[in-house]
């Protein structure tokens, strides 16, 4: 019969002091925080369970013990590795090139008659719109939208007025 082997996850216990300053134990043993994390208080603890799950190289069991008597526990693990064959990250990813996002081609469809502010509803219902302050309703519609409609009509019901008004946009363009 062989052996199972132990599994040890790390305890990391973290008691928060009123001030935000944290005194921090590994099973126990109090840490000696990194030169970069040093102080360790509350808006450093991301950066020391990212250290701490890099450092053990797995995951580790957090209790945080507040001033107020309250405690939070969780699992944490390390964060992801990238491969060493993965391709470079860009220097600057906010200026890496990327594909840009379609901009959706808008359809507006209008009518009067509706109470001023009401909610006015747009079938196939996709959407809702408000009548503006002079009761003229207005929507914006996505033109793909249309497309689940069968009969390409799009309907606006006032929900106070009852005020309702057919359209069929590729009839009533002007």
């Amino acid at each position: 019969m062989t052996a199972q082997p132990i599994i040890h996850v790390p305890h990391v216990r973290v008691d928060v002091a009123p001030d935000g300053a944290l005194a921090v134990t590994v099973d126990g043993a109090p840490l000696t925080p990194p030169e970069a994390l040093s102080p360790l208080r509350r808006d450093t603890f991301g950066a020391l369970a990212d250290h701490l799950t890099t450092a053990l190289n797995g995951p580790i069991r957090v209790e945080v013990c507040e001033a107020d008597g309250s405690t939070f526990t969780d699992i944490l693990t390390p964060p992801r590795r990238r491969s060493r064959f993965a391709p470079p990250e860009p220097a600057f990813p906010q200026q890496a090139s990327a594909p840009a996002a379609a901009v959706p081609a808008l359809l507006e469809v209008s009518a009067d008659g509706f109470v001023p502010g009401e909610d006015v509803a747009l079938a196939v219902i996709v959407a809702h719109s408000d009548a503006g302050p002079t009761g003229h309703g207005r929507a914006l519609l996505q033109r793909h939208l249309l497309e689940l409609a069968p009969t390409r009509e799009v309907l606006l019901l006032g929900r106070i007025s009852g005020t309702l008004s057919v359209h069929h946009p590729d009839r009533d363009r002007p």
